[in-house]
């Protein structure tokens, strides 16, 4: 490919069964439908990686700690450390409006989703249709206005754009959330400001307990 924008896909950690790296915004996780859509963070690693599998997903738009397998074996054991929410995700974001702390440590959001069918690739909250999603969140300050939020985030559940519909509901979107929030709210910020802050999994081949940090570059 040519005139590729310049991202770093340098994995910050790599052995014989997995790949973790820092996605950044801007680059697709997976090709998308489309020629103008196949340059992507698996592309780029394959060309590097040929072994290598996706396990999860983060949005475009999203920052953060993406992992992938080396292998069907890996990649098996790993799908299924994620489809028993054996995995531990975390987000921080930055939200419009001043959140007050919850009464516990941690709130929850539970709100089921589905996919906004006329409006794909939209989801939207159903209570009869939609698929259980939990979320678990609390606050970790304001800005210095005092008008916006900072936010971190634990998806319980892996819907696809579960954190920024669930605080789109709770009547905070996400700065620069080009899908959900509103034009005032989506020009405060030049990107989403929604990054995968911190990643927990055990080792598909050894056992061993793995946590992966990166600090959120807002």
């Amino acid at each position: 490919m040519t005139n590729r924008p310049e991202y770093n896909v340098t994995p910050i950690y790599a052995d014989d069964s997995l790949l973790v790296f820092n996605k950044p915004s801007g680059l697709l996780a997976v090709p998308g439908r489309g020629i103008d859509k196949q340059d992507c963070l698996s592309v780029r690693v394959q060309a590097r990686y040929p072994d290598a599998l996706i396990v999860h997903r983060l949005d475009m738009a999203t920052s953060g700690l993406m992992v992938m397998a080396r292998g069907a074996a890996a990649q098996r054991a790993l799908n299924q450390a994620f489809a028993a929410r054996e995995v531990g995700k975390r987000y921080v974001a930055v939200v419009a409006g001043r959140l007050d702390e919850p009464p516990e440590d941690w709130g929850v959001i539970d709100l089921p989703i589905i996919v906004d069918w006329p409006n794909r690739p939209l989801r939207i909250v159903d209570p009869v249709h939609g698929k259980p999603s939990l979320t678990r969140w609390r606050l970790l300050g304001w800005d210095e206005t005092g008008g916006n939020s900072r936010v971190e985030l634990e998806p319980v559940t892996g819907r696809s754009h579960q954190l920024r519909v669930h605080l789109r509901e709770l009547g905070h979107p996400i700065l620069g959330d080009t899908l959900y929030a509103p034009p005032d709210v989506r020009v405060l910020a030049g990107r989403l400001l929604l990054h995968a802050w911190s990643l927990r999994l055990m080792h598909p081949l050894t056992g061993k307990a793995l946590l992966f940090e990166s600090e959120a570059p807002f």
